[in-house]
């Protein structure tokens, strides 16, 4: 076996491998003779097919595989010996010569590989990064007591209709004279919410509304071009729905209002544990604490993405092997042609870009990632997710369950390793680089993020 390797331009390789009989021959003969054993070809018993018959049936395929595996194996092989820092997969070169596979024995391969520009990039205490800390003010505080106050809240009977209250009653659908239609719609306790009614003229036929009144009005004008809800609200389908004209009455049988749970000692046990929290001062101290710890995933995020935007202005514009990247990236998406590769290529670049970059950044803090920070990178996730709800109170155990159904999930697998690496390189970071220290409020946080 011979392997040769050219890069002139430091980018476009070109990488030649001649096979020879002996590379292959005993792999080709050693996968004959465990066909033999198992080939079951009418007129012979089992293990005594001839060899002769069994290297006419499956020889050629068999020389195909075991070459392209020897090939394949000797690529990498040197790729990696030579630390070549290959971009995507080797493809067959223009140059490439049609071979006999079945008839020859020695065989010249030539691959086209894509490699990373080299740059050199590092950071130190004269490299100066922005660090946005998000002030936990009052505002943001009575915000978090509104969810928690919101979500531990109840319905109670009212006596007359305010806005956001439900009423419940029994729907009847009206002839052309206003009576009750025969055989027309009937819904019992129809629960309507009129403040989510759009417009005003039958929004308002409900205001001052009492246990016990009679209301009229017509559902197709109260919810204009939205047949779902008028399905839902008389039980029809939506086809039916559509042709559902008429006024109906709508008597009255209930009128719930909801009240937000009092910022009371249940309030505090249900949300952070009996006797944890004593008092509304040390509630909203806690919240504040919880606040700063569920923000500092952000403002890590945030610090990564600056500190992505200062290395790549340091390293400048890098030189791509582009038509071979965009041949690797219509091999990989060949379902999606040549205007997805068009469209998406500059994106890619500016992505395989920081990949590059953070790779040395990673290697530079000598920052390894095992199972465990896998596994608290998925119970971050979970206890974030969690906390979205306004759920802090959540036991360790419940929350490795949750982590351990996310870790399960095959498609997150990667996004939780990117994840650990970012929370692994922000931590060192931070003690590496000059912080620039800014203050921010969580409305210009949230702005910034958007941009």
């Amino acid at each position: 076996m011979k392997i040769s390797f050219e890069n002139p331009d430091k980018v476009n390789g070109l990488l030649t491998l001649t096979v020879e009989e002996a590379d292959y021959k005993e792999n080709v003969e050693k996968t004959l003779k465990s066909y033999r054993k198992k080939a079951n070809i009418p007129g012979f018993r089992p293990g005594q097919v001839p060899m002769s018959l069994v290297k006419r049936q499956f020889g050629a395929s068999v020389k195909m595989d075991e070459i392209n595996k020897f090939v394949g194996e000797q690529i990498y092989k040197y790729v990696q010996d030579n630390k070549i820092q290959m971009l995507g997969e080797p493809l067959p070169s223009e140059k490439q010569e049609r071979q006999d596979l079945e008839n020859e024995s020695t065989f010249t391969f030539v691959f086209d590989i894509a490699v990373a520009p080299e740059f050199k990039v590092s950071l130190t205490g004269r490299d100066k990064v922005d660090y946005y800390t998000i002030t936990v003010d009052d505002k943001l505080i009575d915000q978090q007591v509104e969810m928690f106050t919101s979500r531990m809240g109840s319905y109670e009977k009212a006596e007359s209709y305010e806005d956001n209250d439900i009423l419940k009653g029994d729907l009847r659908e009206l002839d052309e004279n206003g009576n009750t239609k025969e055989e027309g719609i009937t819904v019992e306790a129809a629960s309507v919410m009129p403040s989510y009614i759009k417009v005003e003229e039958q929004k308002n036929l409900f205001n001052g509304a009492k246990v016990g009144d009679i209301i009229t009005f017509n559902p197709k004008k109260a919810y204009p071009e939205n047949d779902a809800e008028i399905a839902s609200l008389l039980k029809i389908d939506r086809e039916a729905a559509k042709e559902a004209n008429a006024d109906f009455s709508f008597q009255v049988t209930e009128i719930s209002r909801f009240k937000k749970h009092a910022v009371d000692q249940e309030l505090f046990d249900q949300t952070f544990g009996e006797g944890e929290v004593k008092d509304e001062k040390a509630f909203r101290e806690k919240i504040a604490e919880g606040l700063k710890e569920q923000l500092q995933a952000d403002q890590d995020f945030k610090f990564i993405q600056d500190v992505r935007a200062h290395c790549e202005k340091k390293v400048g514009k890098l030189e791509f092997p582009d038509a071979l990247l965009k041949r690797i990236m219509l091999n990989s998406n060949q379902d999606k042609g040549e205007k997805f590769v068009e469209d998406n290529y500059e994106n890619s670049i500016k992505e395989l870009k920081w990949h590059l970059i953070k790779e040395q950044l990673v290697a530079a803090q000598n920052i390894k990632i095992d199972d465990a920070d896998i596994k608290e990178t998925a119970m971050e996730a979970a206890r974030a997710q969690f906390a979205q709800y306004g759920m802090t109170n959540i036991p360790e155990e419940y929350l490795e369950n949750y982590a351990n159904e996310i870790l399960k999930q095959k498609n997150s697998a990667d996004a939780l390793v990117d994840r650990s690496i970012d929370r692994k390189l922000s931590a060192v970071l931070k003690t590496v680089v000059k912080l620039n220290q800014k203050e921010v409020s969580v409305e210009d946080f949230n702005k910034m993020m958007s941009e």
